[in-house]
């Protein structure tokens, strides 16, 4: 096995860890909103949307780490460099976006009670 396949085989791992983790992201978000609405709680809605958006969010990254992985170690062309670029500029934005979503403020502007955990 030569470096090129071996890191080929590394990107499609983290990929697959990607696509897994909106899957069973979602699976598992949508087995708590049934047990949640079968509790009869409240905010079912908001919940859900929130487990899936993490989901999503953690898929996202894998995805692009995997991206990153197999362009700069395997083609690191012109060319394969501009579409990485294009790649990691839409799932970025979909990241900051889904964070916004997920929990209602950009990632850099955190609640004031949320910057004592930071360091714990």
């Amino acid at each position: 096995m030569d470096f090129k396949h071996f890191i080929e085989t590394v990107g499609e791992l983290v990929d697959l860890a990607g696509v897994a983790a909106i899957v069973l992201g979602a699976i598992a978000a949508s087995v708590a909103a049934v047990v949640t609405l079968a509790q009869r709680k409240p905010r079912v809605y908001a919940d859900y949307r929130q487990r899936l958006g993490r989901s999503i969010l953690l898929g996202l990254e894998l995805l692009v780490a995997a991206d990153i992985i197999r362009t700069v170690a395997v083609t690191p062309t012109f060319e394969s460099l501009g579409v990485l670029a294009v790649i990691v500029l839409i799932r970025t934005f979909l990241s900051y976006s889904l964070q916004l979503e997920v929990t209602g403020y950009l990632p850099w502007k955190r609640p004031p009670g949320e910057l004592s955990n930071v360091c714990e």
